[in-house]
Formats: C-alpha cells, sequence, structure tokens
C-alpha cells in the first residue's frame, strides 16, 4: 500500500506520509547561507532600552529570535532548500534554452483555463502575502541579462535583445567571493504582515494615525493616495493592482476594528500599546486564514486539509483545545500556535526555493467580469489593466468595494498549468517604455538565483527523478513540446515549468513537486516564530487578542467591513472557493 503515491491512500495513512515527510524536510532540506563569506556588512540589531521587542514585533523583525537577534530581519539572506553545493548558479548555461522561447512554446494563454475549485479572492490574497513574505529589491539597471529575440519572434525589433535587470547582488559579500551566490531579502523573513505594517521605522510612521493605535483610512472607506504614485499609501507599493488595494484596505480596517475592541476592554492604554497589540493580533489572524482557509481551498485533499487544521489546533481539534487547552508542547497534538520554537537543522529564513515555488502568476485572468451584489446584474468587464497602477482607484471607486469582492467571489483564476500564463504579463510596458516578458523573466530569476532544475530539485526534496517527458506529464502534446523546447534533455526542463507541466494529485491546485517545500515551510513560517509559539499567550497577545483570532475568519472579516456580502456568504464555508451567484 504504502508504494501507492501519498495522495492515493486512505486519509489517515495519507497524513502520516505527509508528516513522514515534513521529518526528512526539516533534516535534509534547511540550508543556511548566513554562515557563509561576508565583510561585516549585514544588519546588526541596536537593542531599545525599553526592551519592548521582549512583548511585541519589532518594525524589523530584529529580536524574534533573542539568542540571535538578527535571524529573520530585513535585509539579511534568503536560506536555501537545497545543498549548498546545489544552489551554484550555472551562467555558462543561463539562456539554455531561451527563456523567451520557453515563454512563447510553453506559456502562452491561448485560451484561459479556470481552475474551479477557487475564486479570485484566492489569487490576489497570494499576491497579498508574498508581499509581506520576500522581495530581493530594486533589480541592477547597470548590469543586464541579454535574452537573445529569435526566429520569427513578434517582440519589437527595436528592444531586441530583451533586457533583464540582474537581482540585486548582495552588497554583503566582496563580488568575485566563490560559491553560492546568495541574496538579500529587503523585507522582514517573518509572517508578521509586513505588506501592511513595514519593515523600517519611516515606513509605518506615515501610515498611521498615531491616534488609538489606529492605521489611517479615508472617510471614503478607501485608503490614502501615495501624493507621488497616485496608488494606495502603503507598505508594500510594488505591481500595484486592484486585488492588492481590496486586500489592503480590508486589513488595515480590520487592524482598527481590534484597536477599538482593545480600546473599550483596556481605556487606559495608549496609542502605542494599542498599535503594538493590534498588529500581532492581525498578523496572526492573518497567518490563521492562511493556514486554515486559504490552503485547504487549493489543496482540497482531505489528508491537506487535516494536516493545516492540526498545525493550527493539533490532532485533537480545535474544540478539545478551546475546551482543555495545550496538551503539553507537542506540535501534533495541540498545534504549532503556543508550542515550543524550534528552528530544526538552520537558523529561520525564508528561502529561495519557496520564492520558486510560489511563482503563481497563471492565478490572474486577463479579464475581469463585474457584478452587482444586490442583484447579480452584470455591470461591466475590464482588462487587468484597466486597473493597474495609477488607475486601480478610479475603477474601485466606479465599481465599489462590495461589488468588487462578489465579483471575486463568483469567478475563477487561472489553473497553474502550462499555456495559461496571463498574456499582459508577457509583454509589460515599463514607464520607460520598454517591454519585457515576465514569463521569461520569472525563468530567468530561476536560473539566475541557483535554483535547480525540475529534474534535481525534485531528487533533493525527496521525489524520483523522471525518465522521460511522458512521467512528467500524461498530456501527449505537452509531452512533445517539452521534448523540442529542452532538445530533448529532460534534465533541462526548468523548475516552474516542470511544476506547471506535473500531473497533478486530484483536486489539488498545484504540483506535488512544489507541495514538498509548502510542507516544510508552512509549518516552519510558524514553528521559527516567538510570536507563534512561546509567546502566544495571554500575557503577550491579551486573552481578547487570542479570542479574536480563535473566533476569526476570512469570512467574519468580509461581513464585518463590507456587510452587504452576507447574504452571500451565509451559507459559504471558505472564502476562497466560489462563492453563490445572486439570481
Amino acid at each position: 500500500m504504502f508504494n501507492r503515491p501519498w495522495h492515493k491512500l486512505p486519509v489517515l495513512l495519507a497524513l502520516l506520509r505527509l508528516i513522514q515527510f515534513r521529518n526528512q524536510l526539516r533534516k535534509k532540506n534547511l540550508h543556511d547561507t548566513a554562515h557563509l563569506l561576508h565583510s561585516g556588512k549585514l544588519p546588526k540589531p541596536v537593542p531599545d532600552t525599553s526592551q519592548s521587542y521582549l512583548t511585541t514585533r519589532t518594525i524589523d523583525g530584529s529580536f524574534n529570535d533573542l539568542k540571535h537577534p538578527e535571524m529573520g530581519m530585513a535585509g539579511t539572506r534568503f536560506g536555501r532548500n537545497v545543498p549548498l553545493q546545489d544552489s551554484i548558479t550555472d551562467t555558462t548555461n543561463i539562456h539554455s534554452p531561451n527563456s523567451r522561447k520557453v515563454s512563447q512554446a510553453l506559456l502562452t494563454r491561448n485560451n484561459f483555463i479556470p481552475a474551479t475549485i477557487l475564486n479570485i479572492n484566492a489569487a490576489s490574497w497570494i499576491q497579498f502575502q508574498t508581499h509581506d513574505w520576500f522581495s530581493h529589491g530594486r533589480n541592477q539597471p547597470d548590469s543586464q541579462w541579454e535574452v537573445p529575440i529569435e526566429g520569427k519572434d513578434t517582440w519589437p525589433q527595436d528592444q531586441r535583445p530583451m533586457k533583464i535587470d540582474k537581482t540585486l547582488a548582495d552588497q554583503s559579500r566582496p563580488a568575485a567571493s566563490d560559491g553560492p551566490q546568495t541574496f538579500i531579502n529587503t523585507e522582514t523573513h517573518w509572517w508578521d504582515a509586513s505588506q501592511i505594517y513595514g519593515s523600517n521605522q519611516e515606513t509605518i510612521d506615515k501610515l498611521r494615525s498615531h491616534t488609538d493605535g489606529k492605521m489611517r483610512i479615508e472617510k471614503s472607506g478607501f485608503l490614502p493616495l501615495d501624493p507621488e504614485l497616485k496608488i494606495d499609501l502603503v507598505a508594500f507599493p510594488g505591481t500595484w493592482w486592484f486585488g492588492l488595494s481590496m486586500l489592503h484596505t480590508l486589513f488595515v480596517k480590520e487592524h482598527n476594528s481590534i484597536c477599538d475592541h482593545l480600546k473599550q476592554a483596556y481605556p487606559q492604554w495608549d496609542d502605542e500599546q494599542l498599535f503594538n497589540h493590534a498588529r500581532l493580533i492581525n498578523a496572526a489572524l492573518i497567518a490563521k486564514i492562511h493556514t486554515v482557509e486559504w490552503t485547504p481551498a487549493i489543496l482540497p485533499h482531505p489528508a491537506t486539509a487535516m494536516a493545516m487544521n492540526i498545525n493550527w489546533w493539533g490532532i485533537l481539534g480545535r474544540k478539545f483545545k478551546n475546551m482543555f487547552g495545550r496538551i503539553g508542547n507537542s506540535e501534533i497534538l495541540s498545534g504549532i500556535p503556543g508550542s515550543k520554537a524550534e528552528h530544526h537543522a538552520a537558523p529561520y529564513s525564508l528561502t529561495e526555493e519557496f520564492v520558486s515555488v510560489y511563482r503563481m502568476h497563471p492565478l490572474v485572468p486577463d479579464q475581469f467580469d463585474f457584478y452587482s451584489h444586490r442583484d447579480g446584474k452584470f455591470l461591466t468587464s475590464k482588462p487587468f489593466m484597466a486597473g493597474f497602477d495609477k488607475q486601480a482607484r478610479p475603477m474601485m471607486e466606479d465599481i465599489g468595494m462590495e461589488n468588487l469582492f462578489y465579483s471575486f467571489g463568483i469567478a475563477h483564476p487561472g489553473a497553474l498549468t502550462l499555456h495559461n500564463y496571463p498574456n499582459f504579463l508577457r509583454k509589460l510596458v515599463k514607464p520607460t517604455g520598454e517591454a519585457f516578458d515576465l514569463a521569461a523573466v520569472d525563468i530567468l530569476r530561476d536560473r539566475e538565483r541557483g535554483v535547480p532544475r525540475y529534474n534535481r530539485f525534485r531528487e533533493l526534496v525527496g521525489r524520483e527523478r523522471v525518465n522521460s517527458f511522458e512521467e512528467i506529464t500524461s498530456n501527449s502534446q505537452w509531452a512533445q513540446e517539452l521534448r523540442v523546447i529542452y532538445d530533448n534533455d529532460i534534465n533541462q526542463v526548468d523548475l516552474m515549468v516542470g511544476l506547471y507541466a506535473e500531473d497533478l494529485p486530484e483536486g489539488f491546485g498545484f504540483s506535488d513537486t512544489a507541495f514538498r517545500v509548502f510542507i516544510l515551510m508552512a509549518s516552519r513560517r510558524l514553528k521559527s516564530d516567538r510570536f507563534f509559539t512561546d509567546d502566544y499567550r495571554a500575557e503577550i497577545y491579551t486573552q481578547e487578542g487570542l479570542n479574536w483570532i480563535e473566533n476569526n475568519s476570512m469570512l467574519t472579516v468580509l461581513r464585518r467591513h463590507h456587510p452587504g456580502l452576507a447574504p452571500i456568504l451565509a451559507n459559504v464555508t471558505n472564502a476562497f472557493a466560489p462563492w453563490p451567484k445572486r439570481t
């Protein structure tokens, strides 16, 4: 029986296999880069004399681990899920095969392929999350990769070759240092809602109202506009569009509601106390939503749903934990929140491979249809770019926030497969007029950053190598297309391409190979974090805060701030699964 794939086993046996996978991955797939050669330029946190870091999150992520206060802070390195010797950039093969040709032949969306298990809120949610977790910062415009444009490509003649700025170099290491390259995460590595609050003091100061702990929001219900960018004033404005604005606005409102609740319970608290506690609570609620709602929505297998619930509440279940509390420190029995922090085989950081498996651009449609949440009446249809960058706010004001959420709720995102990469992303035009193909960039970034190609990656995360293209996919046309583009060399298949081509476990939203990194990192982001483990307690959060996290979900957040959606959501059990349509 155990020769069968884990997802075809009975649920309890499948769950045991997932636990075994995670234990092996914790031993073999956490690799530290911080010890590699550096010239003393990595950030060194300065303790606050008030020692407020003992009970609140710092803005830059320092002092989460009190013995190693620099761990996970903004400006530190990405780690690895593969051995360092497997993460050396192969510059001789950086254009083999040509990433633009791969994009054209394997990723072009000719017809939209929907992911029918999800709604579009799931697509915007994951970008909302990744902006919290990682960013390589601004790229290097003075150092570029030149992607050749070949054959009958329609790419503009005056922009050949396609020039792609290289990833910002790790300035803490001499440029000529040997060994694997390393890169810096400009954001905190912790699950601390830094996309809302920022990773530096200057950012958070301009986002706060400095009254009753609250964040700034206009009477209209929208966030303030950045006077220069003309988009929402937020901590992380990169690749801004209306889907991101919807979620940023929603969780700034949630922060302010938490402040109101805390002020009622603790009227003596000042602005700083209210803000710091609301931030803790809001970040934990977001982590909980991702763990027990978003992940089971995109991975709707009974064993994965059970595993995510165990991550949060333990195998004894939510009701037992709420009634009797924790049973010891076991994360299996009583969940990770409140257990003992542990980093396993390496100091905590997010990893380059974690970045790679979250390349989920196919989730985004090229076109959006909008409907009234009141009567289901069709309102308008808009291309993505009509709500991109500074055009986001006018479009949102015109359609209305509740109509936007409703329209996302009843529509499907794209499936994470070959031939489904958004067309508008395959020819994005910068303000300078220069165009680039983001699909080609995604492929090039993995090569540039030393992420192993698909077959080697499979092997390194505990799956067997494949020996033929047909072992990757049962789609004979795709197998032949892969064979042609990769010149019959299966070991050259790029990771992202292999993940999109791979046959999925039944009902899954993404590949089993990518899932191995999720098994490891989904629990690690909780297990390493002091504020989800040792300090997930009433003395830090307050009992009101813990109750808020426990008693709320994406559905309650939506209903609280958009009460017009309540009738639609009455029978919805997961906010990221398709909603019923108004008739």
